[in-house]
């Protein structure tokens, strides 16, 4: 597969040459409309001018995770995934126009978001919007029953101070998963390059490109061991987090 060229300095082009900015009359919150070229297609992005939950942008995570599960593709498609932190949506939207994954978005409890990624999914295409639940990490899941074999996330380990939050919501949803009968992960036709890996179910993807210290890096990971987790290194700052005693489920993937 073709893989677009992109650069994370198209996040900071002028308004002049690449958004039309916007007022939101009845919030008074401003937005600015993007067009952001993804691996293989472009997708129109409304992004916050601001938003105090710093959900208001799209980060160079996104552009390099997104075009890592293109390389990988075989990995994520037929999941039931659900994406952390997921701002403006972009990535699932993505996701669910390249491969028709099955995915839910989720963020804050913070109504103007759940709008955001609407429109966002509106505008490109996908009508009725992705499933969306609101919730803050630490607090008690809506969901009291998850079923998500694939959770993912970019660029969220910004904040230090939530890192348990965080680790506790993950928890939940990865030991909640129950497995299915005969579950299991279908063989990539073309192997990716690079480390040896599994992608068992349940699991958490996650890479990130926004700099945050090596000690930052090390709480997090710490946090996840100590909570039971298991943390593999797939290269290309790409992190696959796992129960540390769940079973692999999908199929090894053997690289040159």
């Amino acid at each position: 597969m073709d893989i677009a060229l992109f650069s994370p300095s198209s996040l900071f082009a002028n308004d002049d040459d690449s958004s039309s900015g916007e007022e939101n009359t009845e919030t008074q919150q401003s937005f600015v409309e993007r067009k952001h070229q993804f691996p293989g297609m472009e997708l129109i992005v409304r992004e916050f001018s601001f938003h105090q939950l710093n959900a208001n942008l799209l980060w160079p995570g996104t552009f390099a995770f997104a075009e890592w599960l293109i390389q990988n593709r075989p990995l994520i498609e037929g999941r039931h995934c659900i994406e952390l932190g997921s701002g403006t949506g972009a990535l699932a939207i993505f996701l669910q126009r390249l491969c028709n994954l099955d995915i839910t978005t989720s963020d804050y409890n913070d109504q103007e978001i759940e709008e955001n990624i609407a429109y966002n999914c509106r505008v490109n295409g996908i009508a009725p919007a992705l499933p969306h639940i609101k919730h803050t990490w630490g607090d008690s899941f809506p969901n009291r029953d998850p079923d998500w074999d694939l959770i993912i996330a970019s660029d969220i380990l910004l904040y230090v101070k939530q890192y348990p939050n965080l680790i506790k919501s993950l928890s939940f949803l990865l030991t909640s998963y129950k497995p299915k009968e005969n579950e299991s992960q279908p063989r990539p036709k073309d192997e990716p390059t690079g480390q040896s890996f599994s992608l068992p179910r349940p699991s958490f993807l996650m890479s990130w490109r926004r700099r945050i210290g090596k000690e930052d890096e090390s709480l997090f990971f710490t946090g996840c061991e100590d909570a039971g987790l298991e943390v593999m290194h797939l290269g290309s700052r790409v992190y696959c987090i796992k129960p540390r005693e769940s079973t692999t489920n999908g199929d090894q993937i053997v690289n040159s």
